[in-house]
């Protein structure tokens, strides 16, 4: 049997995948949230709330990393908008890669890889340097086809979908209109 340590950005985003991984008889898992890069912080406190109340419903054990360390991701980000992305997934799969290899287990993944608005390619060669990195195996698949039914299923528990990726810049990019008063 193998153990994997899932990555998880928020509740409605980890629905579908815990619900493929839990079907695989040979694979123990558990949740790991770390997402440094949310802000602002009452959102990050949001999303750590919703995945709680889906953790609870799921019977998923989760392991939280509290370091809330935006300041790393933003130094990372600033002056890089354009390639911000790849610098959250760095930070956030090598933090997981090392959480796994600390914890004993033998792969690790994300639920990024739900979303059709992640760069998949990305994710995933993001995902394995950092598991050559720490010298454990980054488990790959696409779960995008269960997108649309974690997003029912997380309106039919009532959890807190957010209205945009999570850094400050798609916080913007959401929000902002040009040349609005």
């Amino acid at each position: 049997m193998s153990n994997l340590l899932l990555h998880i950005c928020c509740g409605p985003c980890a629905i579908h995948p815990v619900a493929e991984l839990a079907k695989e008889d040979d694979l123990m898992m558990v949740g790991y949230y770390y997402n440094p890069n949310i802000h602002p912080y009452l959102e990050w406190v949001r999303r750590k709330e919703a995945l709680e109340k889906f953790a609870a419903t799921a019977k998923l054990e989760v392991v939280y990393d509290l370091g809330y360390q935006l300041e790393e991701f933003l130094r990372m980000a600033a002056g890089n908008e354009d390639r911000r992305c790849r610098f959250c997934y760095a930070m956030r799969l090598e933090q997981t890669a090392k959480a796994a290899k600390d914890g004993g287990f033998d792969c690790f993944s994300t639920t990024l890889l739900v979303s059709p608005y992640q760069d998949h390619q990305l994710i995933k060669e993001t995902g394995e340097a950092a598991g050559e990195k720490f010298g454990v195996a980054f488990y790959n698949r696409d779960f995008r086809e269960g997108y649309r039914d974690g997003v029912r299923s997380s309106r039919e528990l009532g959890l807190y979908r957010q209205p945009y990726c999570g850094c400050i810049y798609s916080e913007k990019e959401r929000y902002y209109v040009r040349g609005e008063k």
